[in-house]
């Protein structure tokens, strides 16, 4: 089953390779979505796939890259959208 989560990470997670490696993560485990830069200093989550790969996912959100410090992560969990066919970094 096809699970969803979004999630807000907190820290010095931007210009730090910190979506690269949420990217490269995310598509390791075959999951889809995206990850995005907000404008107040967070890094946007979004992703679909199965749960256990989720639950692997969130683990290594809150570890981050290696010039990261994650201060925080929000989860939340939904039923999946189905509406992501790959995992990128999204810029808006």
């Amino acid at each position: 089953m096809q699970e969803r989560i979004e999630a807000i990470v907190r820290g010095k997670v931007q210009f730090v390779m910190y979506r690269d490696f949420a990217c490269r993560k995310a598509r390791g485990l075959k999951l889809v979505g995206e990850v995005e830069n907000l404008p107040d200093g967070t890094v946007r989550v979004a992703a679909e796939g199965k749960r256990e790969a989720l639950e692997v996912f969130v683990a290594k959100l809150h570890t981050g890259s290696l010039l990261s410090r994650v201060d925080g992560v929000s989860v939340e969990w939904k039923p999946a959208s189905g509406s992501y066919s790959s995992f990128d970094i999204a810029y808006r």
